[in-house]
């Protein structure tokens, strides 16, 4: 999906949104931080520098240290506040009216003022370019118009109530660019970007990207070190391990492998080292996913058959060694309105006889023959690993014959897209801390699963209705109507829920304060020595 974003590697990384917004944050300019420049080591890639086309989880880091938006999520929360605006809120009893009046002194990393011109041309710009590997479609379809009757107010009208927006905006979706620099109609291809958030980016290659602290900066960050350094491992887990321990890299971030995780995490030895695991919060997600037009798991009985026989526990103990949690709902643990929908419904260990009366019941008498695809190149070599668990786990109920085969990711989407695949892996990272974001993408026409699954039920009524919930609370019964529904119809099988690593040594700080369900590294947190 995290197109972005959304769709993810091996679990190593990745509330309720605010309906009324309103205030304003501490004004604390990029004036450099305490110690030297940080390091970090990488291995998802950064597939864009502009913010009209980056939709995944290297994308979005950069964005959120280079660009503001109008909100953002402060540390440790996933209620949105005020960043480059000064206040935001809906209009009483209406979510489709939303106004933001902006800080005032706003300036881009080039000296250049930042109006409401530029926060209208960048949502335009976003929606005009629509680049397929862009977050326009998922995460602005619901603006209508955009009105700024001055150079500090600006006021969206939304085409249909949608309660979460204020969480999309503040997300990198919402990152605003300077009008003189970026065409409306084309994206940027120089790999430059001129932001108005805490970092300048000044340089960025496939090796590395540099970044400095913005004096321009004028927001509700701090920065507490005097800059970063990214360098990209392009998926090579075990180069980036490697550099850790040569301390090429101060930290490793969204990468190492769960076997190297563990084994630094249990090594007595770390102290020798001055090698430390830093644990945070993630929601990301990773599900079994089911092409309901196949004709085998097409059949209902055989989706609900894999339900009662996949042990979770094991595959989080063996493949992942405890570096996720098993997951039981589409909805993860820490976000509002999560449930156990599927604990509920199929227990949380292997029930053989129920699968083989689940099967019996539709008149399925002989082995169920299932291929289990996987791409690495995404989700990570142990995907395959746990593909190749789960197989042994069907098997050895004597109910299925299942196999795995694992192809590389652009023919992986095509053959997903054309419908070749009956069971496949996808990945979520969250836009934002919100079950609207673990929900409403996964239904309906095109939706990000591309499994031709819909229910009228969720998609005219539940979602709609959750959409306009200005207070989300309220909305915490449909969300649970809406996991009872996926549980029963099984259109998918939730598996785990990551946990957020970054490794570090001893004399770097802050880093608890950029591992949250926000799935924001903040890089202004950090400081060295």
């Amino acid at each position: 999906m995290k197109r972005r974003n959304q769709w993810l590697t091996a679990p190593l990384a990745a509330g309720l949104a605010a309906g009324l917004l309103s205030g304003c944050g501490t004004e604390k300019g990029g004036s450099g931080g305490t110690d030297g420049g940080v390091v970090i080591g990488m291995s998802d890639e950064v597939l864009a520098t502009d913010p009209a086309s980056g939709y995944d989880p290297g994308s979005w880091l950069l964005f959120n240290n280079v660009f503001q938006s109008l909100l953002s999520f402060p540390k440790g929360s996933s209620v949105p506040q005020p960043e480059a605006a000064e206040k935001c809120d809906f209009d009483k009893g209406a979510s489709t009216v939303f106004r933001c009046t902006l800080r005032d002194g706003l300036k881009f990393s080039n000296g250049n003022d930042l109006t409401t011109k530029d926060v209208k041309y960048s949502f335009e710009r976003s929606l005009k370019i629509n680049d397929k590997a862009g977050p326009a479609a998922v995460m602005l379809g619901s603006i209508d118009t955009i009105e700024t009757p001055d150079e500090k107010n600006i006021i969206f009208r939304l085409k249909v109530p949608d309660a979460t927006f204020p969480s999309k905006i503040a997300s990198g979706a919402g990152s605003i660019v300077d009008h003189r620099e970026y065409a409306f109609d084309k994206l940027r291809t120089d790999s430059k970007a001129v932001g108005s958030g805490p970092y300048t980016l000044d340089s960025f290659g496939r090796a590395d990207a540099s970044f400095s602290v913005n004096e321009n900066y004028k927001g509700t960050a701090e920065t507490k070190n005097n800059g970063v350094t990214m360098k990209f491992f392009h998926g090579d887990q075990k180069a980036l391990a490697a550099s850790l321990k040569r301390r090429d890299v101060d930290i490793a971030y969204r990468g190492l492998m769960a076997g190297d995780i563990a084994e630094l995490e249990n090594a007595k030895a770390g102290e020798d080292t001055g090698i430390e695991v830093v644990e945070g919060s993630s929601a990301e997600v990773q599900h079994l996913v089911f092409n309901v037009n196949d004709p085998v798991v097409g059949k209902p009985a055989v989706r609900k058959a894999m339900a009662f026989l996949i042990d979770r526990d094991a595959l989080v103990r063996d493949v992942y060694q405890s570096t996720a949690t098993p997951l039981y709902s589409i909805i993860p643990s820490g976000i509002g309105a999560h449930n156990t929908a599927f604990f509920d419904t199929y227990g949380g260990s292997p029930q053989p006889a129920k699968a083989k009366q689940a099967l019996r019941g539709a008149g399925i008498t002989d082995k169920v023959k299932v291929t289990l695809w996987a791409t690495p190149s995404r989700y990570g070599p142990a995907t395959v690993q746990e593909f190749e668990a789960i197989a042994k786990q069907l098997n050895s109920s004597g109910l299925f014959d299942a196999t795995v085969e694992s192809v590389e990711i652009e023919q992986y989407e095509k053959n997903i897209a054309a419908g070749k695949y009956g069971v496949y892996v996808k990945g979520w990272v969250p836009d934002y801390p919100d079950p609207d974001n673990f929900t409403q993408p996964f239904f309906g026409k095109d939706n990000v699963l591309a499994n031709n699954y819909e229910n009228r039920r969720i998609t005219g009524g539940i979602i709609p209705d959750t959409a306009a919930a200005t207070d989300r609370p309220m909305a915490e019964e449909d969300f649970g109507k809406l996991q009872e529904i996926v549980a029963d119809e099984v259109p998918i099988i939730p598996l785990w829920q990551g946990k957020q690593y970054a490794v570090a040594y001893d004399d770097i700080s802050g880093l608890e304060w950029t591992l949250d369900a926000s799935t924001v590294f903040r890089f202004w947190e950090i400081s060295k020595g």
